[in-house]
Protein backbone atom coordinates (compact mmCIF):
# COMPACT_ATOMS: atom_id res chain seq x y z
CA UNK A 1 0.00 0.00 0.00
CA UNK A 2 1.48 3.34 -1.02
CA UNK A 3 2.18 6.26 1.29
CA UNK A 4 -0.27 8.42 -0.65
CA UNK A 5 -3.05 5.85 -0.30
CA UNK A 6 -2.38 5.69 3.46
CA UNK A 7 -2.70 9.47 3.59
CA UNK A 8 -6.06 9.24 1.84
CA UNK A 9 -7.30 6.40 4.04
CA UNK A 10 -5.84 7.55 7.36
CA UNK A 11 -4.55 11.12 7.47
CA UNK A 12 -7.42 12.82 5.64
CA UNK A 13 -10.23 11.05 7.55
CA UNK A 14 -8.41 11.52 10.88
CA UNK A 15 -7.99 15.21 10.10
CA UNK A 16 -11.70 15.49 9.32
CA UNK A 17 -12.65 13.73 12.56
CA UNK A 18 -10.27 15.92 14.55
CA UNK A 19 -11.59 19.11 12.93
CA UNK A 20 -15.21 18.18 13.65
CA UNK A 21 -14.50 17.19 17.26
CA UNK A 22 -12.32 20.24 17.87
CA UNK A 23 -14.92 22.60 16.45
CA UNK A 24 -17.66 20.97 18.53
CA UNK A 25 -15.72 21.09 21.79
CA UNK A 26 -13.67 24.29 21.47
CA UNK A 27 -15.31 26.16 18.55
CA UNK A 28 -11.88 26.35 16.90
CA UNK A 29 -10.08 24.56 14.08
CA UNK A 30 -6.33 24.56 14.40
CA UNK A 31 -4.12 26.33 11.89
CA UNK A 32 -1.79 23.33 12.22
CA UNK A 33 -4.54 21.07 10.98
CA UNK A 34 -5.05 23.25 7.91
CA UNK A 35 -1.29 23.24 7.33
CA UNK A 36 -1.23 19.43 7.68
CA UNK A 37 -3.94 19.19 5.01
CA UNK A 38 -1.94 21.50 2.72
CA UNK A 39 1.31 19.56 3.12
CA UNK A 40 -0.37 16.16 2.87
CA UNK A 41 -2.17 17.23 -0.30
CA UNK A 42 1.17 18.22 -1.84
CA UNK A 43 2.68 14.89 -0.86
CA UNK A 44 -0.27 12.88 -2.18
CA UNK A 45 -0.55 14.83 -5.42
CA UNK A 46 3.15 14.42 -6.11
CA UNK A 47 3.35 10.73 -5.20
CA UNK A 48 0.22 9.93 -7.20
CA UNK A 49 1.66 11.63 -10.26
CA UNK A 50 -0.96 14.34 -10.72
CA UNK A 51 0.13 16.70 -13.47
CA UNK A 52 1.40 20.15 -12.55
CA UNK A 53 -1.55 21.56 -14.42
CA UNK A 54 -4.04 19.57 -12.33
CA UNK A 55 -2.21 20.48 -9.12
CA UNK A 56 -2.46 24.13 -10.21
CA UNK A 57 -6.23 23.78 -10.65
CA UNK A 58 -6.49 22.26 -7.17
CA UNK A 59 -4.51 25.19 -5.79
CA UNK A 60 -6.79 27.60 -7.64
CA UNK A 61 -9.88 25.93 -6.15
CA UNK A 62 -8.44 26.20 -2.66
CA UNK A 63 -7.47 29.82 -3.28
CA UNK A 64 -10.92 30.72 -4.57
CA UNK A 65 -12.61 29.16 -1.55
CA UNK A 66 -10.18 30.98 0.75
CA UNK A 67 -11.00 34.35 -0.86
CA UNK A 68 -14.77 33.77 -0.76
CA UNK A 69 -14.68 32.41 2.79
CA UNK A 70 -12.44 35.27 3.94
CA UNK A 71 -15.14 37.64 2.69
CA UNK A 72 -17.74 35.64 4.61
CA UNK A 73 -15.52 35.80 7.71
CA UNK A 74 -15.10 39.57 7.29
CA UNK A 75 -18.89 39.88 7.11
CA UNK A 76 -19.19 37.89 10.36
CA UNK A 77 -21.03 34.98 8.74
CA UNK A 78 -18.47 32.26 9.50
CA UNK A 79 -15.48 31.79 11.75
CA UNK A 80 -11.90 32.16 10.59
CA UNK A 81 -11.11 28.52 11.33
CA UNK A 82 -14.04 27.41 9.19
CA UNK A 83 -12.82 29.62 6.33
CA UNK A 84 -9.28 28.22 6.40
CA UNK A 85 -10.52 24.66 6.85
CA UNK A 86 -12.95 24.91 3.92
CA UNK A 87 -10.13 26.20 1.73
CA UNK A 88 -7.73 23.45 2.82
CA UNK A 89 -10.36 20.81 2.03
CA UNK A 90 -11.22 22.44 -1.31
CA UNK A 91 -7.55 22.08 -2.23
CA UNK A 92 -7.98 18.29 -2.08
CA UNK A 93 -11.07 18.37 -4.30
CA UNK A 94 -10.14 20.86 -6.99
CA UNK A 95 -12.84 22.26 -9.24
CA UNK A 96 -13.98 18.77 -10.22
CA UNK A 97 -15.67 18.08 -6.89
CA UNK A 98 -15.83 21.60 -5.43
CA UNK A 99 -19.51 22.23 -6.13
CA UNK A 100 -20.71 18.86 -4.80
CA UNK A 101 -18.63 19.47 -1.67
CA UNK A 102 -19.90 23.01 -1.13
CA UNK A 103 -23.52 22.05 -1.83
CA UNK A 104 -23.39 19.12 0.58
CA UNK A 105 -21.62 21.27 3.18
CA UNK A 106 -24.34 23.90 2.82
CA UNK A 107 -27.08 21.32 3.25
CA UNK A 108 -25.35 19.57 6.17
CA UNK A 109 -24.60 22.95 7.74
CA UNK A 110 -28.26 23.91 7.48
CA UNK A 111 -29.33 20.69 9.18
CA UNK A 112 -26.67 21.20 11.86
CA UNK A 113 -27.78 24.79 12.43
CA UNK A 114 -31.42 23.77 12.78
CA UNK A 115 -30.45 21.02 15.23
CA UNK A 116 -28.43 23.44 17.35
CA UNK A 117 -31.17 26.07 17.28
CA UNK A 118 -33.59 23.38 18.41
CA UNK A 119 -31.21 22.44 21.24
CA UNK A 120 -30.95 26.10 22.23
CA UNK A 121 -34.72 26.58 22.29
CA UNK A 122 -35.06 24.49 25.43
CA UNK A 123 -33.25 24.28 28.75
CA UNK A 124 -29.89 22.56 28.89
CA UNK A 125 -30.30 19.13 30.50
CA UNK A 126 -28.80 19.03 34.00
CA UNK A 127 -26.39 16.27 33.07
CA UNK A 128 -24.89 18.45 30.31
CA UNK A 129 -24.68 21.62 32.42
CA UNK A 130 -21.33 20.49 33.84
CA UNK A 131 -19.71 20.25 30.43
CA UNK A 132 -18.21 23.60 29.36
CA UNK A 133 -18.40 22.71 25.66
CA UNK A 134 -22.10 21.88 25.95
CA UNK A 135 -22.83 25.16 27.78
CA UNK A 136 -21.02 27.01 24.97
CA UNK A 137 -22.92 25.07 22.31
CA UNK A 138 -26.20 25.85 24.08
CA UNK A 139 -25.46 29.58 24.48
CA UNK A 140 -27.61 31.71 22.17
CA UNK A 141 -24.78 34.18 21.55
CA UNK A 142 -22.39 31.51 20.22
CA UNK A 143 -21.96 30.47 16.63
CA UNK A 144 -22.44 27.06 15.05
CA UNK A 145 -19.50 24.65 14.82
CA UNK A 146 -19.72 24.51 11.02
CA UNK A 147 -16.51 22.49 10.83
CA UNK A 148 -18.67 19.45 11.60
CA UNK A 149 -20.64 19.93 8.37
CA UNK A 150 -17.48 20.70 6.40
CA UNK A 151 -15.74 17.55 7.65
CA UNK A 152 -18.78 15.32 7.09
CA UNK A 153 -19.14 16.61 3.54
CA UNK A 154 -15.44 16.14 2.85
CA UNK A 155 -15.55 12.49 3.85
CA UNK A 156 -18.60 11.92 1.69
CA UNK A 157 -17.08 13.56 -1.41
CA UNK A 158 -13.48 12.26 -1.10
CA UNK A 159 -14.09 9.00 -3.05
CA UNK A 160 -15.13 11.06 -6.09
CA UNK A 161 -11.89 13.06 -6.33
CA UNK A 162 -8.94 12.97 -8.74
CA UNK A 163 -6.69 11.94 -5.84
CA UNK A 164 -8.87 8.99 -4.91
CA UNK A 165 -9.10 7.77 -8.51
CA UNK A 166 -5.34 8.07 -8.89
CA UNK A 167 -4.75 6.22 -5.62
CA UNK A 168 -6.92 3.25 -6.55
CA UNK A 169 -5.65 3.20 -10.11
CA UNK A 170 -8.83 4.16 -11.96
Amino acid sequence: MSLSFIALLVVFPAAMAYAAASDLITMTISNRLCLLLLVTFGLCATLLGLSWSLIGWHLAAGGLVLVVCFGMFAAGWIGGGDAKFAAAVALWFGFDQLMPYLMLAGFAGGVLTLAILSLRSGPLPAIAAGWPWMRRLHAANEGVPYGIALAFSALFVLPETDLWRAAIGV
